[in-house]
C-alpha cells in the first residue's frame, strides 16, 4: 500500500512553490549583499561560494542603477539555487547576533557609567569587585570630573573618557578570560 507521504515525494513542485523558494533564495542573496563592506568581506571569507556567484555579488555592489541592481539580484538568486544555502543563512545569523551583542555591550557600558555617576562609591565598589584590574584612582577622578561637568552643564568630556575607560576595562577582562 502506498502512503500519502510517498506520493508527495514523487509529485513535482507546483509553480507557486518553486517561485516561493526562488524568492527566498533571492532574499538571502539580498541580505548578503546588504551587509556593510567589512562584514560582507568576513562573510564571503567564511563561505565556500562558486566563483561565478562571488563575481555576481561583487558586481551587484558596484552597480548603481536601480533596474540593473534588480536584474543582478535575480541573477544572484538564480546562481544561489544551485548551492546549499544553509551556510549562508548561518553566517548571516551570526553577523546579526554579533551586531546585537555589540549593541548590548554598549548599553551595558552606558548603564555602568550612569550608575557610577548617580550611585557613587557603591557602584564603584561593585564594579571593582567584578573587574579587579580596573584603575580605581583614575575611575574616581573621572567620576568626580563628570559630575562637575554635569552640574555645570559643560561639555561631557570626562563622561566620554569614563565610558572609554569602562570599555577598555571590560574588554580587557573579557580578553583575559
Amino acid at each position: 500500500m502506498i502512503d500519502e507521504h510517498d506520493e508527495d515525494e514523487f509529485r513535482p513542485k507546483s509553480k507557486q512553490q518553486l517561485k516561493r523558494e526562488a524568492e527566498a533564495v533571492q532574499a538571502l542573496g539580498a541580505a548578503l549583499v546588504a551587509l556593510p563592506s567589512a562584514q560582507f568581506k568576513r562573510a564571503i571569507d567564511k563561505l565556500d561560494l562558486p566563483e561565478r556567484l562571488l563575481h555576481a555579488l561583487d558586481e551587484y555592489r558596484r552597480i548603481k542603477a536601480h533596474e540593473a541592481k534588480r536584474r543582478q539580484l535575480q541573477y544572484i538568486g538564480k546562481l544561489m539555487r544551485d548551492i546549499d544555502t544553509a551556510p549562508v543563512q548561518a553566517v548571516l545569523t551570526e553577523q546579526a547576533q554579533g551586531g546585537r551583542r555589540a549593541a548590548a555591550q554598549l548599553h551595558q557600558l552606558e548603564a555602568w557609567r550612569e550608575r557610577l555617576l548617580t550611585e557613587g562609591d557603591a557602584a564603584l565598589t561593585e564594579l571593582l569587585d567584578l573587574h579587579p584590574a580596573a584603575d580605581a584612582k583614575h575611575l574616581r577622578q573621572l567620576i568626580q570630573q563628570a559630575r562637575q561637568e554635569r552640574a555645570q552643564q559643560a561639555t561631557p568630556r570626562a563622561a566620554r573618557q569614563l565610558f572609554k575607560l569602562l570599555r577598555e576595562t571590560m574588554e580587557g577582562q573579557a580578553d583575559a578570560e
